[in-house]
């Protein structure tokens, strides 16, 4: 049986059913049986951080990862300064959501200077990692593909951001798979065994075809084209066991009622990546 089998692994991450509060979400991963959430620091904020725990604490509902950090990238020094120290208090909430993994979209362009924003990333996750290891907070370098590099993110590839996270321990500094982001890549495959224990997070969606919106065009699982079981396998082997968790920014599924995008999830889950 697959080790994903029976979806104990899936969460749902939070931005998936936007307009739920953390205790809305909680409530609808226990009605779903769904053991893992994903929350954003919006909505923790919304909730309070201690009332985020406490909820999904009583319900049985484990945090996955904290959504975001990063922004590094600026166009001043004053500017970058408030960017990594925004990252710093978002260490801090990670720390007080039970060291939840804190996941690091790394910043656009600062101009025309792509290398330069690139270091700018580099010497911020430089800055940051003690930190966060002092606080017992992992940090996941999610790379983005590559057409939102100048909005987004200049860490495209799972090689750049592997190689950014192999100066750090590995315990310390790792890297985030999205499928959406990585399932193009030629080296994804050897890259995610590369990776292996730096992977600190699975992330799930699908490639529809035509991409109908490039941020919001995120499908379920089985509508695109992407080969979801084998990416999940390839992490697996790689040694990831953690959660594997439904990212999905789409303006359709977003707007369905909560509780049928969890039923479809999952069943999407099991058919197509368990």
């Amino acid at each position: 049986m697959s080790s994903a089998a029976g979806g104990e692994r899936l969460s749902l991450n939070q931005m998936t059913i936007p307009r739920w509060t953390v205790r809305e979400a909680v409530d609808g991963c226990a009605r779903h049986g769904i053991r893992h959430l994903g929350l954003w620091r919006e909505k923790v904020a919304e909730c309070g951080i201690d009332a985020s725990v406490r909820t999904a604490r009583d319900a049985g509902v484990a945090i996955s990862c904290l959504c975001r950090g990063g922004g590094f990238p600026a166009a001043t020094a004053a500017e970058r300064r408030a960017r990594i120290d925004d990252n710093r208090q978002a260490i801090d909430e990670a720390a007080a959501l039970g060291g939840a993994t804190l996941v690091l979209v790394c910043g656009p362009l600062a101009g025309r200077d792509i290398d330069g924003a690139r270091r700018m990333v580099e010497d911020a996750i430089a800055e940051l990692a003690p930190y966060a290891a002092e606080r017992g907070v992992p940090l996941a370098i999610e790379p983005l593909h590559p057409m939102f590099a100048a909005d987004r993110s200049v860490v495209a590839t799972l090689a750049h951001a592997t190689a950014i996270a192999e100066r750090f321990p590995a315990d310390q500094v790792g890297v985030l798979v999205d499928a959406y982001h990585v399932w193009w890549d030629p080296t994804v495959y050897a890259e995610i065994a590369r990776a292996g224990p730096r992977i600190f997070g699975f992330h799930i969606s699908d490639w529809i075809v035509p991409l109908p919106d490039v941020l919001f065009g995120r499908g379920m699982m089985g509508d695109g084209v992407i080969e979801l079981r084998r990416l999940r396998r390839a992490v697996d082997a790689a040694g990831y066991a953690g959660p594997v968790e439904v990212e999905i920014f789409n303006r359709t599924i977003n707007g369905m009622p909560g509780d049928d995008v969890l039923a479809l999830m999952k069943e999407r889950y099991l058919t197509h990546v368990a």
